[in-house]
């Protein structure tokens, strides 16, 4: 397992972690695959467009939407209920395709990390199979 360290800047943020993760792929992975998983409550992992930063600000603005910060709506005492509700929301892990050490994603694709309950310091697991 291997493991990227991030600090988030906002209490909602998608961060383009596909770098990071190609860094990491084994230069001897020739077909497998590559789980990204983040091991908190309040954060989460998506694959979307990476080339118009408007689509990740848009992701960002329907979810605060759907789940408002307004503390009155919870019974949870910590005050982050919405940010564990989007964690839930988006899913805390995702599996990419690897062939010739290379994420398989399509031509916009990129791998995010969604903070939603920052900023904090955060990490993200990636485990990579070997066919």
């Amino acid at each position: 397992m291997k493991v990227v360290h991030l600090k988030t800047k906002n209490r909602s943020e998608l961060l383009d972690i596909t770098q990071n993760i190609n860094k990491m792929i084994p230069k001897d992975l020739d077909v497998g695959i590559c789980i990204v998983y983040i091991p908190h409550t309040t954060a989460g992992v998506t694959i979307n467009e990476g080339a118009d930063p408007s689509v990740q600000q848009d992701i960002l603005n329907q979810l605060n939407q759907l789940v408002p910060w307004d503390q009155s709506l919870f019974r949870h005492l910590e005050g982050n209920s919405a940010a564990h509700i989007k964690a839930s929301l988006v899913g805390s892990s995702v599996t990419i395709l690897v062939e010739n050490s290379h994420l398989q994603l399509g031509t916009w694709q990129k791998i995010f990390f969604a903070e939603f309950d920052g900023p904090r310091h955060r990490k993200v697991f990636l485990t990579f199979i070997h066919k």
